[in-house]
């Protein structure tokens, strides 16, 4: 098959996608796929003029690329392609309408929040993993909240609030604690805090305001850090994760040694049997497909709290969902078959 993978983008997780499209089109070209990598955002500088051709470029068109300590300087990427506003790269959309399947190695905005698999329903090209509705709710912490409170399924008590910089002291004043504050689209750990008192928790509210006026605060619940991926229609073994330092942080997950990940998480067997479906109702809750993450909190009492959920969960080589495969016997590259194999069997127009 002809596969675009489109990674890359202008979100803050810009790296850890670029790593796991080298990932995905790597085992898809190992198991006989004509594919080659896409970034988004800056797209193909040129094109040959059958586009046939581009699907045999040498190497799949991959470059080396890593995930840095910090996040990626987003101005910095922008100025590659100065004057330009649509966040849709050169010959991008040329590419995904020659390809038989667009496998979405992309994650946060632009990727995970529904726009571009919109964009793709439109040209009537296949994509992998969830549809644009699904994948909009999802990313958007908020509505995902209210959905999987709708449904019965046990998250941290939260609420959503909307203010300016002039609020921050009497919010850090007035809020409960202990407590988390994050952005309502974010992901990879990014525009997450946990404050430990006021003080740290008004730096949190003057903070989160770089990613957006929406601001999610939630009751922190302590305990174990589970996560759980969905493929299909089966959930996978609960990975547990423990962080080298105080926090799991963007660098905790993908620098080596940034955390102690255990996978099967050494639990009791029902606990993970809980996990599972927990995981595999907050998939369908929030009418997810083909595969997703979900991530959940085992507290002291033995109580699962729901956190929330991935529609285009890492594929990085330390990505969680590789692992749990791995942990029931699949490779990488079957895993990236299987998820090509159950995104063609979607029907987009339902």
């Amino acid at each position: 098959m002809k596969i675009v993978v489109l990674a890359g983008g202008i979100s803050t997780e810009r790296e850890v996608s670029l790593v796991s499209g080298n990932g995905i089109c790597r085992a898809l070209r190992a198991i006989g796929h004509r594919a080659v990598l896409v970034d988004m955002f800056l797209g193909l500088e040129e094109v040959p003029e059958d586009m046939e051709a581009l699907f045999d470029a040498p190497g799949g068109l991959m470059r080396e690329v890593r995930v840095h300590a910090q996040a990626p300087d987003l101005d910095a990427v922008r100025r590659q392609r100065s004057g330009q506003r649509s966040h849709l790269g050169p010959h991008v959309l040329e590419a995904c309408a020659a390809a038989d399947l667009v496998f979405l190695g992309l994650h946060g905005q632009d990727g995970e929040d529904g726009r571009i698999q919109a964009a793709l329903d439109l040209m009537g090209v296949p994509y992998t993993g969830a549809g644009h509705l699904a994948s909009a709710l999802a990313m958007d912490k908020a509505m995902a909240k209210r959905l999987m409170d709708a449904g019965g399924i046990r998250t941290p008590k939260w609420q959503l609030l909307e203010y300016g910089p002039e609020d921050v002291e009497r919010l850090a004043a007035e809020l409960p604690m202990p407590c988390v504050v994050k952005t309502t689209g974010g992901g990879s750990s990014l525009g997450v805090y946990l404050p430990e008192d006021r003080t740290a928790l008004k730096a949190a509210l003057a903070e989160v305001l770089r990613y957006g006026g929406k601001v999610l605060v939630e009751e922190r619940i302590y305990g174990r850090e589970l996560t759980v991926a969905v493929l299909g229609e089966r959930w996978l073994p609960a990975v547990e994760t423990v962080p080298a330092g105080a926090d799991f942080d963007y660098a905790a997950k993908y620098q080596a040694g940034g955390a102690l990940e255990t996978c099967p998480a050494q639990v009791p067997p029902e606990v993970m049997e809980a996990a599972g479906e927990m995981a595999l109702r907050a998939h369908r809750c929030l009418g997810l497909e083909v595969y997703s993450r979900t991530d959940m909190i085992l507290d002291g009492e033995g109580t699962l709290w729901c956190l929330e959920v991935n529609s285009l969960p890492g594929m990085t080589p330390t990505s969680f969902v590789p692992k749990e495969a791995a942990a029931v016997g699949m490779s990488y590259e079957e895993l990236c078959a299987e998820i090509v194999r159950l995104s063609l069997a979607v029907d987009r127009r339902g």
